[in-house]
C-alpha cells in the first residue's frame, strides 16, 4: 500500500489528508453543501439544477452537460442528507442547524457508503461547504482509509480555488 504524506493545500480553507493508490478505478468526488437559493418549482427537479446560490451556478455550468462529472456530484442537505446531482426534489426551507446536522450525520455515512467502497473508490474529494456542513461528515473526515479530501469554506466566494482543483483532476 503506498500512502502519500498528508500535506496542507491551503491553512484556513483546505483540508488534505492521505490517499490508498491502490484502487484500480480512481475517481474523484464533489461534496457541495446545500444553498438556501432555490429554483421555484411545483415538480422536482434534479438538485444540480434545483440549488441556485453560491458555486452552484458555476458547478452547473461546468459539468451540468457531462455526464461522467455530473454523476460525481454530491449535495449536503438539510432536509435530505447526501443527494446526488440526479436526485430530484421539490423546493424546499430547511436551514442546517447544529441539532439537525448530528441527527443528519448517520444518514450521511449510510448514504456515502456506495461512493467510498463500490467500484470507483474517489482518489480526491472536494469539499465546498461551510463549516457546520463537515459535521455531516465527521465520519468520512476520521476514516484513516479516507482519499484526499480539499475543503473550501466560503460556498458563495470560494469557486475560484474550486474550479482551480476542478482543472487539476481534468474537469
Amino acid at each position: 500500500m503506498n500512502l502519500r504524506r498528508p500535506q496542507l493545500v491551503h491553512p484556513v480553507n483546505h483540508v488534505t489528508h492521505t490517499i490508498d493508490r491502490a484502487h484500480t478505478h480512481p475517481a474523484e468526488l464533489v461534496i457541495v453543501g446545500c444553498s438556501a437559493e432555490k429554483t421555484s418549482t411545483s415538480t422536482p427537479l434534479p438538485a444540480l439544477d434545483l440549488y441556485d446560490g453560491g458555486c452552484v451556478p458555476h458547478l452547473r455550468a461546468r459539468v451540468g452537460h457531462l455526464p461522467h462529472q455530473r454523476s460525481r456530484v454530491r449535495f449536503l442537505s438539510a432536509e435530505h442528507g447526501l443527494v446526488t446531482a440526479d436526485t430530484r426534489l421539490h423546493t424546499y426551507d430547511r436551514p442546517l442547524n447544529r441539532v439537525r446536522a448530528v441527527e443528519l450525520r448517520p444518514r450521511v455515512r449510510a448514504q456515502l457508503q456506495p461512493d467510498l467502497h463500490g467500484d470507483h473508490v474517489p482518489s480526491g474529494i472536494l469539499v465546498v461547504a461551510e463549516p457546520l456542513y463537515l459535521v455531516l461528515l465527521a465520519d468520512l473526515l476520521t476514516d484513516p482509509r479516507r482519499p484526499r479530501i480539499h475543503w473550501i469554506a466560503d460556498h458563495a466566494g470560494g469557486w475560484p480555488e474550486a474550479a482551480a482543483i476542478l482543472d487539476a483532476w481534468g474537469w
